[in-house]
Parts: C-alpha cells; structure tokens; sequence
C-alpha cells in the first residue's frame, strides 16, 4: 500500500490490463512491490 506510492500504476496495471501483468511486475512491481513482497 504505502510502498507503492510511486509505483500506483503499477498496481493499477496489473489489476486493470492483465495482459500487461508480466510487463508492468517485471518492469516497476519488481522493483517495488517485489521487494517489499521479498521482504515480508
């Protein structure tokens, strides 16, 4: 939530055009999301 501040499209991406999921997770969500997720 918090930590994707920056990365809200990336969320958004994933969850409205998920054919842009590999993208979008390999492109902002590994950074963001895929660290926070790593880490928990």
């Amino acid at each position: 939530m918090a930590h994707k501040k920056g990365q809200g499209a990336s969320r958004n991406g994933r969850d409205s055009n998920p054919q842009n999921r590999g993208i979008k997770k390999y492109g902002g969500q590994l950074v963001s999301a895929g660290n926070i997720m790593v880490r928990q």
